[in-house]
């Protein structure tokens, strides 16, 4: 039978060497995950994780009064868990069941410790964690193209009606004789994911209904597309009048200006649907 008690020293010690001794088990494989997005900037989203999980922790931190620690067989069953999946993803080649095995692995080890109850009351930032896995390249193409063509479309037809001489051909923007990749330039997915963390920590960071919750979440893709346009239009000016370098370290340092400008446009949507007293919080639902 499982013991419920009030948080010692102990449990801190033992909370912090079971998840350490876990991340040291499968630190090949979180050094693969974390190599992938360091390099790749497709999968940036992965280093915004861990801050988003920390952050989801800190703002109900007044509920780990009522999480007090109860040991659970769940915990070594999702260890376990983990091993099996990690070890099918290995020798099969499948690299989003090595990644999600080891994040099994390190979550079963802590919820060995902090029991189900902990789980439940800070679910938020359970799923936060979810980010930590790189997308599938398949997964990733099959977003990362249909965003591009629109994106090169809505750019194309943004700057056409501020009198800029570009052309298009397909994912191709021409300005000045020089030929701009939507895909070098500003590939959509680099931002969707990372876009989509965001939009994650801001709706649950604020007292809201469900309902509103997933609205935002929902037009978190049309945000990508946006932010996008407002990256894309002075990146193709940069490249077509200003030399490769300058353009691209414009692009580099763009991508992050983004996500706070992301966060502007979230919070602007936020801000109208209480301008139209549209019933938001759940204290206002309760009024009705």
């Amino acid at each position: 039978m499982s013991e419920r008690r009030s948080w010692k020293f102990s449990d801190g010690v033992l909370l912090a060497g079971l998840t350490a001794l876990a991340v040291a088990a499968t630190w090949s494989i979180w050094s693969d995950i974390f190599g992938w997005a360091i390099q790749d900037e497709e999968q940036s989203h992965v280093l915004l994780a861990p801050a988003i999980a920390a952050w989801l922790v800190w703002v109900r931190r007044e509920r780990l009064r009522y999480c007090k620690p109860r040991w659970t067989i769940w915990g070594p069953l999702l260890v376990a868990a983990g091993w099996l999946l990690a070890w099918q993803g290995f020798f099969g080649e499948r690299m989003l069941f090595w990644h999600f095995g080891a994040l099994l692995i390190v979550a079963g080890a802590a919820l060995t410790v902090v029991g189900m109850n902990f789980v439940r009351n800070f679910m938020p930032a359970a799923f936060a964690l979810l980010f930590l896995m790189p997308i599938p390249g398949m997964i990733r193409m099959r977003i990362a193209l249909p965003l591009q063509e629109v994106t090169a479309k809505i750019t194309h037809f943004c700057m056409e009606l501020f009198g800029a001489p570009v052309a298009q051909h397909g994912n191709l923007l021409s300005i000045n004789g020089v030929d701009v990749a939507v895909a070098e330039a500003c590939n959509g997915m680099r931002m969707v994911a990372a876009l989509a963390l965001v939009s994650y920590a801001f709706v649950f960071s604020t007292p809201m209904r469900m309902s509103v919750r997933i609205f935002i979440l929902a037009i978190s893709p049309l945000v990508a597309i946006v932010c996008n346009v407002i990256r894309l239009v002075p990146t193709v000016l940069m490249y077509g009048y200003s030399d490769v370098e300058t353009a691209e370290a414009f692009h580099d340092i763009s991508g992050w200006a983004m996500l706070p400008i992301a966060l502007a446009i979230v919070w602007g949507v936020f801000a109208l649907l209480r301008w139209i007293e549209v019933p938001i919080t759940p204290y206002q639902a309760s009024e009705e």
